[in-house]
């Protein structure tokens, strides 16, 4: 279980494919404090610790992580979002977030306004799952209000110390990112689908 509260952003060292699996190693200021077998969202990808090595740690991606998320287009030197699981008894500060990616999005627009800034995402909506104004979404493991709620897009408005702490700051027009909707949202969703066909 995560909050959304990006910790730290990683820096990507090493990919190695074996058979479907990706093994990916990344450098960050947690490593330290890390231990083997902890879970770690990277990018908003629950990912276990299978190595440690001085600053650099090492997790595995299988294939149909790689096929959901955006873990498959990363190259070595790029930035990941970190944030290891919550402690019980912990401020939720961001929302519940599960570290499952329900499916990537695609950064459509980037806009300046007065200090901060609005992101704007598409996503393909036949796979059912929804936003609402107002309402919570983790985009690359980072908790976030939507505002502008569509039916296959949305907006998020990013204030400047979440772009300065995540890797917000290298979205560009075309990025793919990681989203995971509000777990109350999809089991909501999930009811209304169930209702329709019975």
């Amino acid at each position: 279980m995560f909050t959304g509260i990006i910790e730290d952003i990683g820096v990507i060292t090493d990919l190695k494919k074996e058979f479907d699996n990706l093994h990916i190693t990344v450098k960050s200021n947690i490593t330290s404090e890390l231990k083997i077998d902890q879970s770690v969202a990277h990018n908003g990808v629950c990912l276990t610790v299978v190595n440690i090595n001085d600053k650099e740690y090492t997790v595995t991606a299988i294939k149909e992580t790689l096929d959901k998320t955006n873990l498959s287009t990363l190259n070595i030197g790029d930035n990941v979002n970190l944030e290891r699981a919550m402690k019980l008894g912990d401020r939720l500060d961001g929302h519940i977030v599960q570290g499952h990616v329900d499916q990537t999005a695609t950064c459509e627009n980037i806009e300046e306004s007065n200090g901060s800034w609005i992101f704007t995402f598409s996503y393909d909506s036949s796979l059912n799952n929804i936003t609402i104004e107002k309402g919570s979404i983790t985009v690359n493991g980072t908790s976030l209000t939507v505002v502008n709620s569509k039916r296959n897009s949305f907006s998020v408005a990013i204030i400047p110390y979440t772009y300065e702490h995540t890797n917000f700051n290298t979205f560009k027009i075309g990025t793919t990112v990681n989203l995971e909707f509000d777990v109350l949202g999809k089991y909501v969703s999930r009811l209304v689908s169930l209702n329709n066909i019975i």
